[in-house]
């Protein structure tokens, strides 16, 4: 006979509205059923500490998500601003950095401010 198998603690997240007057009672009430509270630090974590392969790639992380937020595929963008597809691709995934010039071509494709790509 197969023996059951062992329940594992499933993670959820809640979110509530509610009048803010209250908002101590509710938390307290959900600490009694052994919910962490991410307002106060003691269930959150720093972006940096969770996706550690983003840091020292963020303008690269920028380009990629400014890029899908518009549609646009790589060669597309490479299309657009007449920089080389590959070299985008590199400097997604941090194998090349950006720089100024390319930052402001890319900045006026992608309707941002070209500093968050330095």
């Amino acid at each position: 006979m197969l023996e059951p198998t062992k329940k594992h603690l499933t993670k959820v997240e809640l979110r509530f509205v509610g009048p803010a007057s209250r908002k101590v009672e509710a938390i307290k009430a959900l600490h009694t059923l052994g919910f962490l509270n991410a307002i106060n630090g003691s269930g959150a974590i720093p972006w940096r500490e969770g996706f550690p392969e983003i840091e020292g790639n963020e303008p690269g992380i920028y380009l990629a998500g400014a890029r899908h937020r518009e549609g646009l595929t790589q060669r597309k963008l490479a299309e657009l601003t007449g920089i080389p597809q590959r070299h985008i691709s590199e400097m997604e995934n941090g194998k090349r950095t950006i720089g100024k010039k390319n930052a402001k071509l890319f900045a006026k494709v992608l309707s941002v401010d070209y500093r968050v790509f330095l």
